[in-house]
Order: structure tokens, then sequence, then C-alpha cells
């Protein structure tokens, strides 16, 4: 049975007593085994909550960083096990394997209305291999643990991009549904793309200008303005013949940007770019930062965040806008000295008066790291890369598995 509008009635009433593996998107940042921004974690209870409430016997998969396919404590979830625990005001029980001996105890010991979690699915180098029979083998055994009658819930937006075994095979082996937050993401991504409310501007930051090409190629017959910042905009600034310093700079995409500008004013979208940058000699929190006009930065001096000047004007061109959708620092947000920039436009899309999108990624962390109310935005992504490549125009794989 799959669903697009969340976990309707009739799927919670037929799933009471069953197994559920729910796919979730866990990846948080760990220092140690400190959680330092639980946002994806409080972002999945919802959906578990509700099926643990219908009396589903509920087994959470995850992933956690980049491990080689094989165990490694660095990336374990046991942190994010005791963490959702609290979140859900119940006892989570931890799997310290993903379809081995503890797996299948814990999954076997679940009551109706209790929750598990396993143990990273990538610790298992059939969860993101190329080879569809290794692959499927894992995704069998993870299927295997639901049981002949259960059933598999897709609720982790941030990697339903990825053709992988808990995202994309197990929902070919179980009766299906698409979990409350996967759809809320794709119906906000859907009003980005289909007939936005207009003005409409979308705003670009974070490091590279290779990483938001197909972004800005599918966005430019779309949006009205495109405001750029963070680190991409360096290339914007070259590609103007500007001196950038040793500001980070993709020399093999001016071209590119030059091409997006020419196409930009043949559309009659307006590309605004920083007027001011605040520098520094070196990166560092030693670092003496100073702000200097974008068409002056020093040889010597590399740019570290957006300036006061430019802050206020994108924050004026945001002031009449009805969707906006914001993916990337403008600066270097974690040291105080380069964070105004960016807490400039988390300020303005807190009183933008319709849609407003915080892309997910660098920019949900920084919202939340700036300290702003996640309550004064329209919606905050969870999943980073997946809502570029939706915004591309890109078919996600753990989406269209869900089409039948």
């Amino acid at each position: 049975m799959t669903e697009f509008n969340g976990l309707r009635r009739e799927f919670l009433d037929s799933v009471s007593g069953k197994r559920v593996l729910v796919r979730s998107d866990l990846n948080v940042p760990l220092d140690g085994t400190r959680i330092t921004d639980d946002g994806r974690i409080r972002a999945s209870v919802p959906t578990i909550r509700a099926l643990a409430d219908a009396g589903a016997r509920v087994v959470v998969m995850a992933h956690l960083g980049r491990p080689k396919g094989e165990p490694d404590p660095a990336y374990s979830l046991a942190p994010v096990a005791a963490r959702l625990g609290e979140l859900l005001g119940a006892p989570v029980a931890f799997a310290t394997d993903t379809v081995g001996a503890s797996a299948r105890e814990t999954v076997t010991a679940l009551q109706d209305g209790q929750v598990a979690l396993l143990e990273n699915v990538r610790f298992n180098a059939g969860e993101t291999s190329k080879d569809d029979a290794e692959r499927g083998a894992f995704a069998d055994q993870l299927a295997g643990l639901a049981g002949a009658d259960g059933a598999f819930v897709s609720d982790g937006f941030g990697v339903v991009h990825r053709k992988q075994a808990s995202v994309y095979d197990v929902a070919q082996r179980l009766p299906h549904a698409m979990g409350g937050l996967v759809a809320a993401e794709v119906e906000v991504l859907r009003r980005l793309t289909v007939d936005p409310e207009r003005p409409y501007v979308v705003v670009l930051g974070g490091s590279k200008v290779s990483d938001k090409l197909g972004v800005i190629d599918n966005l430019l017959g779309k949006a009205d303005k495109l405001l750029i910042g963070g680190g991409m905009v360096f290339t914007f600034l070259r590609a103007d013949g500007l001196e950038v310093g040793n500001s980070l700079l993709e020399e093999d995409q001016l071209d590119t940007v030059r091409a997006y500008q020419d196409r930009a004013k043949e559309l009659g979208v307006e590309i605004v770019l920083p007027t001011d940058i605040v520098v520094a000699d070196s990166f560092g929190d030693e670092a003496s930062a100073r702000v200097v006009a974008a068409d002056a930065i020093p040889a010597d001096s590399l740019g570290l965040d957006i300036g006061p000047e430019s802050g206020k004007a994108f924050a004026a061109a945001l002031a009449d806008a009805r969707t906006v959708f914001w993916n990337g620092p403008m600066g270097v947000f974690e040291q105080p000295a380069f964070a105004e920039g960016t807490r400039a436009v988390a300020d303005a899309l807190t009183k933008v008066d319709g849609l407003s999108v915080v892309g997910g990624g660098d920019s949900a962390a920084a919202v939340r790291t700036l300290g702003f109310d996640e309550a004064a935005f329209g919606h905050i992504s969870t999943g980073g890369g997946a809502s570029l490549e939706y915004l591309e125009g890109k078919e996600l794989p753990g989406i269209t598995v869900l089409e039948d």
C-alpha cells in the first residue's frame, strides 16, 4: 500500500501487531559520542511515534557518516538510540548489528508499540553497493526482519536520492508507504518548482559553484532573483574580472558562470552579488576580520563572509518575496566574526510573508547554531543533497520506487 500524503489512518490501522521497517535519516553530527545537532532525530520522531501509537513494532534503519562497508565504532548509532528514546519518552532497543544475531533477537523481542534501532546500515557493504545482486541480498535480510506480514515506511528524505538497499530495494520487497516527513518535503519542493508564488527569490551559498550548477541551471527559468553568497561568490566576482585574493575560487567554472549571467539577462532574472566582503589574512579563530568593497579585495586576503551592506541588500531583496529557497551559508558561520551575513539572511527569511524554505545541510545547521526559532521558517529541509537534486529536476530513486 502506497501513500503520498503521509501515514493516513487506513495505513496505521493496518499495522497493529506487525513489524514495520522505517528508513529514517539520523545522520547527525557527533563530537565523539556527543550529538551536536539533533535536528534530524527530532524530525524523525512524528512518523515513528505515529506507528508506535498505532501498535506497530517499529524497526528503525538509518546510517551515520561514511563507514567503508564494515563496522566502525566511530560511526555507531548507539548515541542516536539514546537520544531517540529521550525524544520519544520511551526506551529504544538497540541492535548492535544490522541483520545479525543481535538484530534478530532485538526485533523478535519487540512488543506492540515498541521501537528498536538497528546499527548503522552502512556497516554492511550491501547497503551502498552498485551491484544489484549484492544490494538485493542485503535488502532481503532487512526485509526478513519485518516478517511475512511486515511493511516498510520511507521517512528519510536525506537519502531518497540514493539507490541503496534500505531506501530503494527494501521498498520493492514489502508493502510500503511514504512517511509524513518525506511527504511534507516533496510537497514543499513541488511548491518551489511548479507555479511558485511570486516574487520568487533563491539564495545560494556554500563553498562551491560546482555543487550548485544543476540548481542554478534549472531555477534560472523559474526564479525572479538569485542571490549569491558564500565561497561560491568569488567565482562569480572573478568572472566579472575582479580580484578575489586568496578566496575560494573555481577557475574551471568561470565560463559556466559567465554563461549563467548571460542567460539570466536574457530571461530577466536578477543575479544579486555582494557589494562588500568580510576578509581576513588567514582562516582560523585568531583571524582579524575587516570589511572591504567587493571590487577591492586585497591580493593577500581571503573572503570569509558577505559584508554588512550586502546583508542589508540581501534582506531588502527578500522583503517582498512570496517564495524563498535558501541553500548554503553566506560565510563561515561557525566563527562569530564571519557569521553575520548568514544571520542577516536567516533573519530576513523569518519575515517572509509566504513560503520560506531552508534547504537542509549547512543552512539548517546554521539556523540552529545561530539560535533562531525553527518555527519562524516555513520549512526546514532535512535533506540538502536530496533537495538540490529534486530542484535540479532529477528523479529520486527513493521516491519513484514508491510509485506503484
